[in-house]
């Protein structure tokens, strides 16, 4: 079987940064970078202000230190630690109750759209070892038996987890440690920033010279290209889509890491790029793969639902849809039906 995986980083594009600034504001320009690899991805850190660099380093210690909590596959963190004790109640640190009480919450209100347990059957695909491979229906359908987000209990600060159960942060960690980075440029005075955790686009306020950030979502079916920019003002924008990690099988099908909870199989309903624009970037990393997972139809009426956010997907067939509230601000690149979602 031929195989390989590939992971896009949904690119940025960050118009000018060499406005002028308020005469008693003369440390507003001073502009610092940092790049960080960690999560498996690179990651890409900007502010702006005289306590910038002290930012950047917090941030850069606060990525590790999730990270350090998170990684699945660090026998030092708290998931390994969940994961091994299987059955057992298990003490974690306050990020991470915090963040799988986050997914929990999202699970519950999509419908388990997306759920932490769906490890196992992730891993089965191959996509956490390299392994990759087609799972028989039957092997998939044992392991569905133990994805059920409602069986992850917190209890003070233990998680516990039944037996045959696995969790992994994959679809929320870079979305929370955005949150966290954004409140550290806070403190610290940012009041102009982007943080690019390896496509998960988080910003802090708006450019120093005034505009907004102007972000890019990807073609799902052109890599070296482009399909639409959005502009924001302190707002994240994050993309799930069917281009990021996937291999090719024998049969010369497409297989990729978003699975369907309900079938255990690279989910399928119609939608190949799901960006969802949002205050959480816990919220917004979540939604972008249960949006992804729910399909079309199901997908417009959660976005009608829910309009404390934005949504752009894309379709099998290359349509757009967006919220009606961000008309104004997204730019489609070429000539694509798009249907606006009016709330």
């Amino acid at each position: 079987m031929k195989k390989f995986a590939m992971i896009t980083i949904v690119m940025i594009l960050l118009l000018s940064v060499s406005g002028c600034s308020a005469p008693n504001n003369a440390n507003a320009n001073i502009e610092k970078e940092r790049d960080v690899f960690a999560m498996d991805t690179y990651m890409k850190l900007k502010a702006y202000g005289k306590n910038a660099d002290t930012a950047l380093s917090e941030a850069e210690q606060e990525i590790l230190r999730l990270e350090s909590l998170f990684n699945v596959n660090d026998e030092n963190s708290d998931i390994f630690k969940v994961n091994k004790n299987a059955g057992k109640a298990v003490q974690v640190s306050d990020d991470t109750i915090k963040m799988i009480g986050k997914a929990n919450k999202i699970s519950e209100m999509t419908n388990q759209a997306v759920d932490l347990s769906i490890y196992p059957i992730v891993k089965e695909w191959g996509f956490t070892t390299g392994d990759y491979k087609i799972p028989s229906d039957k092997k998939l359908t044992e392991l569905l038996k133990n994805v059920d987000y409602r069986q992850i209990k917190i209890n003070d600060n233990c998680i516990t987890i039944p037996k045959n159960y696995a969790i992994d942060a994959g679809s929320v960690a870079k979305g929370y440690t955005s949150d966290k980075i954004v409140e550290i440029f806070k403190k610290n005075g940012i009041t102009s920033g982007i943080i690019n955790l390896g496509g998960n686009v988080h910003t802090v306020g708006k450019k120093s010279n005034g505009e907004n950030w102007k972000v890019a979502i990807q073609n799902p079916k052109d890599s070296n290209s482009n399909i639409a920019t959005i502009e924001v003002d302190g707002k994240c924008v994050i993309t799930s889509g069917n281009y990021e990690r996937y291999f090719t099988g024998d049969d010369g099908n497409n297989y990729w890491h978003i699975m369907d909870t309900k079938t255990g199989k690279p989910a399928n309903n119609g939608i190949i790029s799901a960006t969802i624009i949002g205050d959480s970037g816990a919220l917004c990393d979540s939604l972008s793969t249960a949006v992804f997972v729910m399909g079309t139809e199901k997908a417009v009426e959660f976005a009608k639902q829910h309009k404390e956010m934005d949504f752009v997907f894309i379709t099998d067939d290359m349509e757009i849809y967006s919220t009606a509230e961000i008309e104004n601000s997204l730019r489609i690149i070429g000539e694509y039906s798009h249907i606006i979602i009016e709330r």
